[in-house]
């Protein structure tokens, strides 16, 4: 499998070299490369897609319904960036994207309290929207905890 283009619109470096594409999908899909699996982060289920995908139920400027769901789907993800084409995206690609990227960060060895830092210098500078996201990535749990 191939990896993203690292200068590409919505690409974000993890610190291990992993590169994962955040977007919105109000907005067209971007020119280039196509995901090889898609995480959605919606509260209803998103339209079909032409590569494998997988959707959260998370309502927008909120957290995850099931919070064990989002946990196993950011592990998975986080595994199928090593050697594939990743994309996270929400509605507008900023709080939902941003906290499940930051999420992302603190799997690859972020530290929890610098993730949201972390994905706003390299993703967006207003990712993570809410409060209430900021903590879910504080508290959220790095693969060794």
């Amino acid at each position: 499998m191939d990896t993203w283009d690292p200068e590409a619109p919505g690409i974000l470096r993890l610190p291990s070299g992993r590169l994962l594409r955040g977007r919105g999908l109000r907005r067209p899909e971007p020119d280039g490369a196509r995901p090889d699996f898609g995480l959605y982060l919606l509260g209803s289920p998103p339209p079909a897609f032409a590569w494998e995908a997988r959707w959260l139920r998370w309502p927008d400027f909120r957290l995850p319904s099931d919070r064990a769901e989002a946990a196993d789907a950011f592990r998975d993800a986080w595994e199928r960036s090593a050697g594939g084409r990743v994309e996270i995206a929400c509605g507008g690609g900023r709080g939902r994207t941003g906290t499940a990227l930051a999420c992302l960060a603190v799997l690859d060895g972020v530290p929890p309290e610098e993730a949201v830092g972390h994905v706003r210098r390299h993703y967006h500078r207003r990712a993570v929207e809410t409060p209430w996201q900021y903590r879910y990535v504080r508290r959220f749990p790095s693969r060794t905890g």
